[in-house]
């Protein structure tokens, strides 16, 4: 069975030392970047702007997942595959036409993914999980790091998962939101492929230590 991947959330790194972390990151058991870009409309803040992402992907030798938590995402879908994005992830709650986004997106040459809040029922995503690399659970209310999981994300993952097996779909499922030691597993056996970790890893007393320890959880021997 494929293992499932982590991605440190970059949001919960030290800003003023921001290459000092990525590295630390490149050097981990780490799969991915999460790079969460925010507009303060979509989402209640304001975080990384294209320069940012640009700066970061000098750095990197994984890949960037973006997340954009942006009004009409269609406007940056270019700029963010232009600054160094490899996944693109728009929100279902921001697209009037999200067909067009994802094609938009791939049209990019990017990986498309697709995320829904925790209000959002899982089903707004059966007319185009066939058509997503990514679906992205949120599993707390977007805008800040640092927030508790939402525990009723659970039965949703495993309608998404559900949906996927079903519909022969070849999307990842990626919960992003309070996700650390203490939840991972259930998370894991709810079907997540994609840990999206920030504030567990960064701000744990050895960030290194503690992505070795979420990428070596075995789903096949999990009991919860």
């Amino acid at each position: 069975m494929k293992k499932h991947l982590i991605a440190p959330s970059l949001l919960a790194a030290d800003f003023a030392n921001l290459q000092r972390d990525i590295e630390m990151v490149n050097r981990s058991d780490a799969d991915w970047f999460h790079v969460d870009i925010m507009d303060g409309s979509f989402a209640p803040n304001i975080s990384f702007g294209m320069p940012v992402v640009k700066a970061m992907k000098r750095h990197a030798t994984k890949p960037l997942d973006v997340h954009c938590m942006v009004v009409q995402p269609e406007r940056y879908i270019q700029q963010i595959r232009d600054a160094g994005a490899d996944i693109i992830t728009v929100h279902y709650e921001a697209c009037t036409h999200l067909h067009r986004v994802i094609q938009q997106i791939k049209e990019t040459g990017a990986k498309a993914g697709v995320a829904i809040n925790p209000h959002t029922r899982a089903d707004v995503l059966e007319p185009i999980i066939e058509d997503i690399d990514l679906a992205l659970v949120m599993s707390v209310n977007p805008g800040f790091g640092g927030q508790k999981f939402i525990y009723g994300t659970l039965e949703k993952i495993r309608k998404v998962k559900e949906m996927i097996i079903v519909r022969n779909s070849p999307a990842l499922i990626e919960v992003d939101g309070g996700v650390g030691l203490q939840n991972a597993e259930k998370v894991l056996k709810a079907g997540a492929d994609v840990l999206v970790a920030g504030s567990a890893v960064f701000k744990a007393e050895d960030p290194t230590a503690t992505i070795s320890k979420l990428k070596a959880l075995d789903v096949n021997t999990l009991s919860i």
